[in-house]
């Protein structure tokens, strides 16, 4: 019912030779999807926390984000953190570095797009008024206001899990099982308060149109580049280089 690590790796391989051979409008929708897709996780978790932020209502919202990243997963769609793990393919020489970069720039792109309209439409939706509207623009300002060491640091830690997260997903054979091992490294990343780029994709701009004080230089320069860094620190190198080194052969 489950594949070994080493068959898990050979499935991530395979994945990212598929993912760069994708088309670039192809990276760019899919990439929009999984962009709304973790939106709406960020939407769950800013209203579970809106009444009051207790350990109890952030474990319902953490509970509740990894809807997400399975819709991200099983009914298709690119998401730039989980194709982090394209570096697989190219440390086994499928692929070269200028289709990862490829992959990584439009998938990125599309997920920004994606994110940035869900959050508008969330905000002209009538859902963000009272305690709704006052904890998405205090999430936004508390992330641009973020120092970059920290927003680099959480975004290292928060990547590893999703990463970790896509590859347990890979071992099971069936529905249910993925969906738990999904649930599990996601649930954790999010109570934990680990940084997100895709996700800050969603909060920050959500609680922009609300009007939060926040400039598009703080969020694009503020948090989302300290926190893609890590993401790609965590993801990118720290979880694939380890694997590959111990089950290539």
């Amino acid at each position: 019912m489950i594949n070994s690590p080493k068959e898990i790796l050979n499935i991530w391989i395979n994945n990212g030779k598929n993912k760069a051979a994708l088309p670039v409008y192809k990276m760019i929708l899919l990439g929009i999807l999984a962009g709304m897709f973790i939106g709406f996780g960020c939407h769950v978790f800013v209203l579970a926390t809106a009444s009051e932020v207790t350990t109890a209502s952030k474990l319902i919202g953490a509970s509740l984000f990894p809807v997400g990243l399975m819709m991200v997963i099983f009914c298709g769609a690119e998401l730039f953190t989980g194709n982090n793990l394209m570096t697989l393919a190219l440390m086994k020489k499928e692929i070269n570095v200028q289709g990862l970069l490829k992959n990584w720039c439009f998938v990125y792109l599309g997920n920004l797009i994606g994110s940035v309209l869900l959050a508008f439409l969330l905000a002209k939706s009538g859902l963000y008024g009272g305690d709704a509207g006052a904890r998405a623009m205090a999430v936004a300002s508390s992330k641009a206001a973020m120092p970059f060491t920290e927003a680099l640091i959480k975004g290292i830690l928060c990547n590893i899990l999703v990463v970790l997260a896509c590859w347990f997903q890979a071992g099971s054979k069936e529905m249910s099982g993925k969906i738990f091992a999904v649930w599990f490294p996601i649930m954790m990343f999010v109570f934990a308060g680990f940084e997100h780029s895709v996700a800050n994709m969603t909060y920050i701009p959500l609680g922009m149109f609300l009007g939060a004080d926040v400039t598009i230089g703080g969020f694009l320069l503020g948090n989302l580049l300290p926190v893609t860094i890590g993401n790609l620190i965590g993801g990118a190198l720290f979880i694939p280089v380890f694997y590959y080194l111990i089950y290539k052969d």
